[in-house]
């Protein structure tokens, strides 16, 4: 059994994990950045131990964190998201050195982390893909010519890609000879390799992307599907579950696939498999994400499922606690990424020190996130410093709960998306349920928002509360 976990990363993911350890009696231990010093995870583990001035290169030395691992007395290493957690080598050194990594295998995220083996593997297993290259192309020749069999546009794609990084929509063939040097450039810089192939490019899909989670012994199960359609250059910004868009049939026809995708390549952990759906509600197999999500506490929450804890039993060689007939969807349940960018400054980042912050709450309100008044946000890393979740028993509800929530909330002292998140919610297109991943570029007009507290209000509210707190 899992006795003491190496948590390899920072921020809200990592303090997420110390909760679920905590809550299982499970020692954990935080690694952190001298810029991470004073971070949330770093007071929140039972243990915590600095990799030293470098604010990167620590959380990405594999065999360093293993290392640490071994000399903290930790049996196991959760990987979190981002960093590492899609890294093979990490996975494959945990298995020589009997540390039970909290993840699939390291063959697993070896394939399923290669794009082209990945569609391969899923047309094997009978689960549509997009139209696109059998594998990666050679060069700039033949993405041409296979673009021109399958028609433009065409999305270029770096095999070994995620995050939104290394692809470029190609309208036409010059655009295709034009971004074809750029995505291998940043797919070598990005992921160490300029490997790249093509799909055919679905205009303004859904997307939508179903939980599974499979154990060591055969079973697998999905826990239905999340929508991620609101999204700004591939990079999500709300997240929702189940998905408004889809009806029963489809939501079990989904699922079903999914678990096939996580049969046929041997997959156990927790994992994502993501999809695209047109026009015409067909459904095409995108990637499968071998970690956990950013937006797991969604699936959480109207399932009842604590998706972490599930990773460390089965990674401990537990069988799943459930069946299939066991799951059901209670309500709809929102994720907000609140990140540290200026919405009307074309997403810029906005680090720095938090002067104030006052959290949400009431029923249904749930807030993951790794900040405190006075901590301040270095500018190396991700800008989300928090996500705001909510849940209700219906869409409607859904809707008037969020922005309940995303009123309640402050953050001073930088610029957060939480006032087009509000923008958003209030939108009459998006609360019809019905949107694409084009939302964002169709509604220019949301960024047209004016903040709701000027920072003076903000000092007047907080000291007519202190006085009346006193009986002032």
């Amino acid at each position: 059994m899992i006795k003491k976990v190496l948590i390899a990363n920072r921020g809200e993911i990592a303090v997420r994990i110390v909760r679920a350890c905590a809550e299982m009696g499970i020692k954990s231990v935080a690694v952190y950045a001298e810029a991470d010093r004073y971070a949330l995870h770093v007071r929140k583990a039972d243990e915590a131990y600095s990799l030293g001035p470098d604010t990167v290169t620590g959380y990405l030395n594999a065999h360093r964190l293993v290392n640490l691992a071994i000399e903290t007395g930790c049996n196991a290493l959760h990987p979190g998201y981002g960093f590492l957690s899609e890294n093979p080598e990490l996975a494959e050194i945990c298995e020589r050195r009997n540390i039970q990594f909290i993840g699939p295998t390291s063959a697993v995220v070896r394939n399923m982390g290669d794009k082209t083996h990945a569609r391969k593997t899923m047309l094997a297993a009978g689960v549509p893909v997009t139209p696109g290259s059998n594998g990666n192309v050679a060069d700039i020749e033949e993405a041409i010519q296979i673009s021109a069999d399958i028609g433009y546009p065409v999305m270029l794609k770096a095999t070994n890609g995620g995050g939104g990084r290394g692809i470029r929509q190609c309208n036409n063939e010059a655009e295709l000879r034009q971004n074809y040097p750029r995505v291998i450039s940043e797919a070598e810089k990005a992921f160490g390799s300029g490997d790249v192939f093509i799909e055919k490019f679905i205009a303004d899909p859904r997307h939508i992307e179903v939980q599974i989670l499979a154990d060591k012994h055969g079973n697998v199960i999905h826990l239905y599907e999340r929508d991620c359609s609101i999204q700004r250059r591939h990079q999500k910004l709300i997240e929702i579950a189940p998905s408004p868009q889809l009806n029963m049939e489809q939501r079990e026809y989904i699922g079903g696939l999914a678990v096939k995708a996580a049969t046929a390549c041997g997959y156990t952990n927790a994992g994502t498999v993501e999809f695209l759906m047109d026009e015409n509600d067909n459904f095409y197999f995108m990637e499968m994400n071998t970690r956990l999500q950013v937006e797991h506490p969604i699936t959480e929450e109207i399932t009842g499922i604590d998706i972490v804890q599930e990773q460390i039993r089965i990674a401990s060689g537990l069988t799943l606690r459930y069946q299939q007939q066991d799951i059901s969807i209670r309500g709809y349940a929102m994720e907000f990424r609140i990140n540290a960018e200026d919405p009307k400054n074309d997403f810029l980042p906005s680090f720095g020190k938090i002067t104030r912050y006052f959290a949400t709450g009431g029923p249904g309100v749930r807030t993951d996130g790794a900040i405190y008044t006075g901590y301040e946000i270095p500018p190396y890393y991700d800008s989300m410093c928090a996500k705001l979740i909510v849940w209700a028993r219906d869409w409607d509800s859904l809707i008037d709960r969020g922005i309940r929530a995303l009123r309640d909330i402050g953050v001073y002292g930088i610029k957060t998306t939480i006032p087009y998140h509000l923008e958003i919610l209030k939108s009459a297109s998006f609360q019809t349920g019905r949107f694409n991943t084009g939302f964002v570029e169709q509604h220019p007009e949301l960024l047209n928002y004016s903040l709701r507290h000027s920072n003076k209000e903000v000092a007047t509210a907080v000291a007519t509360a202190i006085a009346a707190s006193m009986g002032l």
